[in-house]
């Protein structure tokens, strides 16, 4: 289902999920960091993430007006 499709909670709940996998490849980028492991497609991940998060919460602002 596309973001435009969804409703509020549905929105809510996607970004919930999207925060937690942040959170998690956030951590696993860290680990990487400190044995020196490769942390390029970690970072990848994290932007698009971050791309996602942001148009949902683009979303949600169209819920408020």
């Amino acid at each position: 289902m596309t973001i435009k499709h969804m409703t509020k909670e549905q929105l809510e709940h996607e970004l919930t999920n999207l925060k937690a996998d942040y959170a998690r490849i956030q951590s696993d980028m860290d680990k990487l960091e400190y044995v020196k492991g490769r942390v390029s497609s970690a970072e990848e991940q994290l932007i698009r993430l971050e791309k996602e998060i942001a148009a949902i919460y683009a979303a949600l602002e169209k819920f408020d007006d």
